[in-house]
């Protein structure tokens, strides 16, 4: 049975049709009434100190906070000079985010929506996330309208494109791509005070993706790099979710957890953040599984400490169901054996 489609869609979609099909004078004013009416919806600005202190909480991306807040900064400079009835100098917001997955990306473009939103640059700093799925159509036609909805989506917020590079496949291969970025580099024009566009991905395949088009280089004159997080940083943020949600390591867990980490291989495949993240939620589910499983008690009689106690078996578990294996044990060296 074919699904029932939202009837809000379907006259989005036929308004935003005939507004590109009709190319009347002032239709560039439909495409402002149509982002207005289904674009983003405005929600509280909260105060830039707020969303400051919210980045500067982050673990680790200290060069990534140090850049955003000289985004931040130029804005208010400039918004002062122009309440000195002086010129402001026009510097495209538009971003590119580099870096592997897990490293914070659409987290500081969240906040930085927030940020942009409170020093008056967009009206509603909300974020819309999309990647190559959400822009490219299947048919002729069908990726301007898909990426013109989006757009729409995005207007007087952030529009955050994950893996963008899979809008210019490497291999070379015909497809509807190379139409998303036109149309997206014409909405960044046409639309050029209400939108800022942010495309993210692997440092290895961003280069190759921003020098598919020409225009893409003259757009995205900004880069922020996002390093893989360290040991310290991915135990920190292990840390914070056992002190979050109130749990606590057994005698020898944070050690195994501290070989998990140190096993990681620092490459686009290592996960950062979001393992570490994904690794506490499996050992809350090894966890689990190993108190239910007891012989001798059973769930309703478990105390306190039972439930807040992840052993070195639940995070150990925890990795292997990750495909994760911890480092080797550290041996002493044979001077510290000869001093002992």
């Amino acid at each position: 049975m074919a699904t029932k489609r939202n009837p809000l869609e379907e006259l989005r979609e036929t308004v935003a049709h005939l507004a590109e099909q009709l190319k009347l004078p002032g239709s560039d004013k439909m495409d402002d009434l149509v982002g207005d009416l289904f674009g983003g919806r405005p929600t509280p600005a909260r105060p830039l100190a707020e969303v400051q202190a919210e980045l500067d909480g982050l673990i680790g991306l200290e060069s990534v906070k140090e850049q955003v807040r000289a985004l931040v900064a130029l804005l208010q400079v400039q918004a002062r000079r122009k309440a000195h009835g002086l010129p402001e100098v026009a510097t495209s917001q538009h971003l590119v985010f580099l870096g592997n997955p897990g490293t914070g990306k659409t987290t500081v473009a969240r906040l930085l929506a927030e940020m942009y939103h409170a020093v008056g640059l967009l009206q509603k700093g909300h974020l819309v996330e999309v990647d190559r799925s959400g822009l490219v159509g299947q048919y002729v036609g069908a990726t301007a309208i898909k990426t013109d909805r989006v757009v729409r989506r995005a207007l007087d917020g952030v529009l955050f494109i994950d893996e963008a590079y899979a809008l210019a496949p490497e291999d070379g291969r015909m497809d509807f791509g190379p139409e998303a970025i036109e149309v997206l580099l014409k909405r960044m024009e046409d639309h050029r005070h209400r939108l800022v566009v942010i495309v993210a991905g692997y440092p290895r395949l961003m280069e190759a993706f921003l020098s598919s088009n020409p225009g893409l280089h003259s757009r995205f004159a900004r880069e922020i790099t996002f390093p893989d997080y360290s040991l310290d940083a991915l135990h920190a943020i292990f840390t914070r979710m056992l002190v979050q949600h109130e749990y606590a390591l057994a005698p020898g867990a944070d050690e195994m957890l501290r070989r998990i980490l140190a096993g990681l291989h620092t490459n686009e495949d290592s996960g950062n953040a979001r393992f570490a993240r994904t690794l506490f939620e499996q050992a809350l589910n090894q966890q689990a599984l190993r108190l239910s499983r007891h012989e001798n008690r059973s769930l309703d009689t478990l105390d306190r400490d039972d439930v807040m106690t992840l052993t070195t078996d639940d995070i150990t578990g925890a990795a292997a169901a990750l495909g994760a294996e911890p480092a080797p044990e550290t041996q002493p060296s044979r001077w510290w054996h000869w001093l002992t």
